[in-house]
């Protein structure tokens, strides 16, 4: 399991929760992005993917950042492979960020995955979609959000959600009543 942060947190933030629902027999992978200046923070340095410039699904958006940090994660998955380990045997997920960026990166990656965990987030650059390679298109998505989410807005999970349910057969979408940008005790027993 290879698992993204949020904008401005780390690894570490959510090892521990990632590790507490994990088989023993599985490795858990929580990088941490690198420190740079973010637009929508007044340009505040931070642990971020890639440059956020709005939080409107129809803003404008950090494209070659983006590109990026999904060929960062595409290399933390080559790393992996070279261990021997195939890749449908390698689930991405994330929070926020880091859970758009995990989206972003199952569409256009060219390794076969075996699933995606997407927590309070949205599909970045969603409007080429339909350049995505979508070799993962038939690889569970589960996609989760909470109806009381004041950072990454509930209706945005929902857009994303609709857009990506067009292409993907075995995608799902979980509501969590009365959560806010966070995650829950519910929420991590779906994950598992």
């Amino acid at each position: 399991v290879i698992f993204l942060h949020g904008l401005g947190d780390t690894g570490h933030g959510w090892a521990s929760s990632i590790a507490s629902i994990r088989p023993a027999h599985v490795k858990v992978i929580c990088p941490t992005a690198s420190k740079m200046p973010v637009t929508l923070n007044s340009g505040f340095q931070m642990p971020s993917w890639f440059d956020l410039l709005s939080l409107d699904p129809a803003g404008k958006e950090d494209e070659a950042g983006i590109k990026r940090a999904a060929q960062l994660v595409d290399l933390i998955i080559e790393e992996e492979l070279k261990t021997g380990i195939s890749s449908d045997r390698i689930m991405i997920g994330g929070f926020s960020q880091g859970g758009a960026l995990s989206l972003y990166t199952a569409a256009h990656t060219k390794h076969k995955l075996a699933g995606v965990v997407a927590l309070s987030c949205w599909f970045p650059l969603h409007k080429q979609i339909g350049g995505a390679a979508l070799v993962n298109k038939d690889i569970p998505f589960l996609q989760a959000h909470g109806d009381c989410d004041p950072v990454v807005p509930y209706k945005w999970g929902q857009l994303t959600s609709q857009i990506l349910r067009e292409i993907l057969p075995n995608h799902e979408f979980k509501t969590y009543k009365g959560m806010m940008h966070s995650s829950s005790d519910e929420e991590m027993k779906d994950v598992k």
